[in-house]
């Protein structure tokens, strides 16, 4: 058996994992911390990018993605083509592991005054497929 390509420590993010349990780091029965390898580690990478500010971090100051900006647009067109930008630019500068299968956005059925960015991926190493789906607050009037 080999190795995990891909490693890092497990955390739940308050913002787009909330259902998987209280967000934050999680911790091994030892009181260490717990980690992820491959696929699931590409995930958390994926949401740090998309949930992290440009300029948020010192020693990368383009790390991260423009979504942040949309909040609270007009639900239309335009924010979610916007939307497919940001993601889209954010995930071809920074994770390279991963070949975009669909990126696309629009207003939730359930409640329009969410914009829901989906993003289907496929990791290069192991062929494994995933989704994120990320919820983005809009004004309810609009029609996308």
């Amino acid at each position: 058996m080999s190795a995990p390509r891909y490693k890092s420590v497990a955390f739940i993010h308050p913002d787009f994992d909330a259902t998987a349990g209280l967000p934050g780091l999680r911790i091994t029965a030892a009181g260490r911390l717990a980690t992820v390898t491959d696929a699931a580690s590409v995930r958390q990478a994926l949401l740090l990018l998309l949930s992290t500010r440009p300029g948020e971090r010192v020693n990368r100051p383009t790390y991260g993605c423009h979504l942040f900006r949309l909040a609270f647009a007009p639900a239309d067109d335009t924010t979610a083509g916007l939307a497919i930008h940001y993601v889209a630019k954010a995930v071809e500068q920074w994770e390279r592991r991963i070949t975009v299968l669909s990126l696309d956005a629009a207003r939730s059925a359930e409640s329009p005054e969410i914009l829901e960015v989906r993003l289907k991926y496929r990791v290069r190493t192991s062929r494994l497929e995933d989704e994120i789906i990320i919820g983005l607050p809009v004004e309810s009037g609009g029609a996308a």
